[in-house]
């Protein structure tokens, strides 16, 4: 099978790799990659988000399946070009990728469906806002209506820093407030069926202790050990069945990964936000842990060929990530500093590297290019252990001016 991966990020060098351990993949390209990327396949420089090109690219390439890692290429509508180009696609066309696109869309689509979520309102004038803000009360939960690469939504108790977020985004949704811990859940779907992953949770704060502002994620862990057994099962007939089943309905069947982002409430499951694409850091535990070859799996859901009864396998015990981030990050990050240690880093039995935001400079230096540089993962018998490699992994890279959470899967790997 000849594949051809969209996207720059530490997801993208995820799936890669996981392409690239799996035998039935004969060819592996990516779009445009990035120096990780590199050492397992075939960077071509050009635009994701370019539909025309993307699907010119998977031509010349004689691609058997697009696997498009971003939500901004699917928006735009990279996944329907592909596939009226006869090409097997793995993400939804941009009408079912509204999902992520437009939170109001997704709040519509759960209430079509009787899907658990938050009570919300949707606000365009500042009266709506203060009126949505004095219904639920703190903490404020305020929500970008579009796409803002998991950095759209601030929670806080400061009604100031509420009503200004809202008035920098224009659209928002305002919804109560879910206690309880998060959960992400991802699901492969070809339209009709769909399959569950691993679920795993993710650390979206800058800081320890869940300080500091909201991030794209600064690590994750899988499995979960505090989970109830059947979680999974309740997700999927209760959540990931009925959205799938109601954008079939709408005749804008979803193909691709459902990203269900929940939280585990006092009163019960709630959906936080849907995705349309794997979650990043996430992926890069789950993929870690999965088993099942990876390539068969996303091409059965682009042809509609997705065994509904079919459970990926998974190897033994638990995988953790750790964001090495850039200084500044993520307000203003610093990029083109020199890294240092990777290989160092490799050393570590049960750690590797995944590259997220590097580049390659002038000199022929590996440089920070984003602002979540690599994704640091750790395996071993239990979180625990793989929470030991993975930090041990951290402490050999060389960044001036990174950061890193040092708590992510602390209390996972606790003691019981």
């Amino acid at each position: 099978m000849r594949v051809l991966v969209l996207g720059s990020g530490g997801r993208e060098h995820a799936l890669a790799r996981a392409l690239h351990r799996d035998p039935s993949v004969t060819a592996l390209h990516c779009a445009p990659g990035n120096p990780g990327t590199a050492a397992i396949a075939e960077n071509h420089a050009i635009d994701p988000v370019d539909p025309t090109a993307v699907a010119e690219l998977a031509g010349r390439l004689r691609a058997e399946l697009v696997v498009v890692g971003p939500e901004a290429p699917l928006m735009e509508g990279v996944a329907d070009t592909v596939r009226r180009a006869g090409i097997p696609c793995f993400g939804p066309d941009a009408e079912a990728a509204r999902i992520e696109g437009s939170k109001a869309f997704a709040k519509e689509v759960m209430a079509a469906a009787n899907v658990p979520t938050a009570t919300a309102r949707v606000c365009e004038s500042e009266a709506e806002v203060h009126a949505a803000l004095d219904e639920f009360g703190p903490p404020y939960v305020v929500k970008d209506d579009g796409l803002a690469a998991g950095k759209g939504v601030v929670v806080t108790e400061d009604r100031a820093a509420a009503v200004a977020h809202a008035a920098a985004c224009g659209r928002v949704v305002i919804e109560e407030y879910l206690d309880g811990p998060e959960v992400s859940l991802f699901a492969l779907c070809d339209g009709n069926s769909a399959v569950p992953l691993l679920p795993a949770q993710d650390f979206k704060r800058a800081y320890d202790g869940g300080e500091g502002p909201n991030t794209g994620g600064m690590g994750a862990y899988t499995p979960l050990p505090w989970a109830a057994p059947g979680l999974v099962d309740e997700v999927m007939s209760t959540v990931v069945r009925p959205a799938v089943d109601e954008l079939r309905r709408r005749e804008t069947p979803y193909v691709g990964v459902l990203y269900a982002g929940l939280a585990l409430t006092a009163k019960g499951v709630r959906v936080v936000e849907f995705n349309a694409r794997f979650g990043d850091p996430e992926t890069q535990v789950v993929l870690d842990r999965l088993a099942s070859p990876l390539g068969p799996l996303l091409q059965a859901c682009a042809i509609g060929g997705l065994e509904p009864a079919f459970r990926p396998s998974w190897h033994e015990g638990a995988a953790v990530t750790v964001v090495v981030a850039a200084e500044g990050y993520p307000a203003s990050p610093v990029k083109g500093d020199v890294i240092g240690g990777v290989e160092e880093a490799e050393r570590v039995p049960g750690a590797y590297v995944l590259h997220a935001g590097t580049g390659i400079d002038d000199e022929g230096r590996l440089v920070s290019a984003g602002g979540r540089v690599l994704n640091v993962v750790g395996s071993g018998t239990d979180v625990a252990a793989a929470r030991a490699a993975a930090y041990e992994a951290v402490g050999r890279i060389e960044l001036r001016g990174s950061h890193h959470r040092s708590d992510i899967a602390l209390r996972a790997a606790a003691p019981a």
